[in-house]
């Protein structure tokens, strides 16, 4: 069979189709279920599903596959995870999709950016023959399929669980919060966090169930379980809420927390939020007798100094004293070592973040200088790589694009492919360095704002990014052409 090697999303994808996750799907999305969902947020048979799960390859590719034949599906360590029959191969059109599962069409949406510059031109769909479920190495005892969680509840006489999720470390409120969901609902507690794609920038998950394990020291003996969910999100809001919800269902859950701005992934270009913050607890709420699973919908709370408890906005008092710490400020305590409050998380959680989060001085970091050909990027990176390396005994490394081009990436020409490969190799090169705690100065070309954005998304995982564009004019930098680039060109100035 013809081989397809799967990307990091299509392997979480093809993880929970395999497990059940993903009931009652069989496979990757053909046409016709694709185009049932992107209308009506529903299969072909009725049934409520609002995410196309689809396995997109590039043009290049398609033109070797045929409807009707079995291609084998591997992961990136070359596992062979399942054969697929394809039942159809086809170009989306993916504004619509945009639309139908972002509600946006604006490529600062993480979810949207990705469907627009990320994914193949074409899907093809599918069902399903399972060879081996991905591997995993870390926390093994907590990876539970829906079966196993089933049965596991089974085993201990459990008929109500409501479950949270969750993608961000875990804090006071979210303690209060999942808490008082399981009492109101006479429930037990599953603590159900994402630990496959999530948003850019999010901690990384070593550390976030790190965070969940000592949070788990806090809940009463046996009211809570924590179960990790290996599904890459989309960021999709309202819409992610309502497939979070049917997952769960899927789990074995009676009931499901949606909380504030569900899945939100942030303001959109214009500094507005892409979602109202209770958009995703009314979708959820209008199908929730068809999916079978009950909606806990919980409002922020907010910690009330005088009383010492975290109360809902809508039942603190007149003149009652609200203190909050915004993400932003959490981050900048984490970066200068000051004390977190008692009041906002826990000692082991604030322990396991800090450990991953240095302080400011301690952390890595890239300066990615970028221009023309000829601008001075060169120049001024050897500056400040000699400057930088009289005031610290931090390891630097230069990455230059021409060093590069000499032991990188020798084999590539300039065209645009061969020129993001570059990029990103530096990137990858930069981020390794980053996360290490040394310094990168990266002096390319860089001419294209996409393959900047992915290099800025892979270093501000581990440390800071600055981008530096050098602003020399054209005229200047071909008056210079050191390497004869602009004499080559066929454009010429007039």
């Amino acid at each position: 069979m013809k081989e397809i090697v799967l990307t990091p999303r299509q392997r979480c994808d093809i993880e929970c189709l395999l497990n059940g996750a993903f009931f009652p799907l069989d496979g990757f999305n053909d046409e016709i279920t694709y185009d049932s969902i992107v209308s009506k947020r529903r299969l072909p048979n009725g049934a409520v599903w609002p995410m196309p799960i689809v396995l997109d390859v590039d043009a290049n590719r398609v033109i070797d596959l045929s409807v009707g034949e079995n291609v084998a599906l591997y992961d990136q360590e070359g596992i062979h995870l399942a054969n697929m029959t394809i039942h159809s191969i086809w170009q989306p059109n993916k504004m619509t999709e945009a639309m139908a599962v972002y509600q946006t069409s604006d490529d600062t949406h993480p979810g949207v950016h990705y469907l627009l510059h990320a994914t193949g031109e074409y899907y093809i769909g599918g069902p399903l023959e399972a060879v081996t479920l991905p591997s995993h190495y870390d926390f093994t005892s907590l990876r539970l399929t829906p079966h196993q969680l089933k049965q596991q509840y089974r085993d201990n006489g459990i008929q109500r669980v409501v479950a949270f999720q969750t993608r961000n470390p875990m804090h006071r409120a979210h303690q209060e919060l999942t808490l008082r969901a399981a009492k109101e609902h006479d429930a037990h507690l599953l603590i159900h966090p994402v630990v496959g794609m999530t948003k850019p920038g999010d901690v990384d998950h070593y550390t976030r169930v790190r965070c969940y394990q000592r949070l788990m020291e806090t809940y009463p003996k046996n009211s809570a379980t924590l179960s990790l969910l290996p599904i890459a999100m989309r960021m999709a809001g309202p819409v992610e809420a309502l497939w979070h919800a049917i997952i769960r269902k899927n789990y074995g859950c009676t009931h499901f927390i949606v909380g504030r701005d569900h899945a939100g992934p942030g303001k959109d270009k214009n500094g507005h939020d892409f979602y109202g913050p209770y958009d995703a607890q009314a979708l959820v709420k209008q199908y929730e007798d068809d999916i079978g699973i009950q909606m806990v919908p919980f409002h922020e709370l907010v910690y009330v100094q005088e009383r010492d408890a975290y109360l809902q906005e809508d039942h603190v008092h007149e003149g009652e004293t609200v203190l909050k710490i915004s993400g932003t400020e959490f981050r900048r305590l984490l970066k200068t070592g000051e004390p977190v409050p008692h009041w906002f998380s826990y000692p082991g959680v604030i322990e396991e973040l800090r450990k991953t989060f240095p302080t400011r001085e301690k952390q890595g970091l890239t300066l990615f200088f970028t221009g023309l050909s000829g601008a001075g990027k060169s120049t001024i990176a050897n500056a400040v790589l000699i400057k930088l390396m009289e005031l610290t005994h931090r390891s630097i490394t230069l990455l230059d694009g021409d060093i590069v081009r000499k032991h990188l990436s020798s084999e590539l020409g300039f065209s645009k492919e061969h020129r993001d490969v570059n990029i990103l190799r530096i990137g990858y090169v930069a981020s390794e360095i980053t996360k290490h705690g040394g310094i990168a100065i990266c002096a390319p070309i860089a001419p294209y704002a996409n393959t900047r954005r992915q290099v800025r998304e892979m270093i501000e995982a581990y440390g800071v990014f600055i981008e530096i564009y050098i602003s020399t004019s054209l005229a200047l930098c071909e008056s210079r052409d050191r390497k004869g680039l602009y004499k080559k060109s066929t454009f010429r100035r007039h």
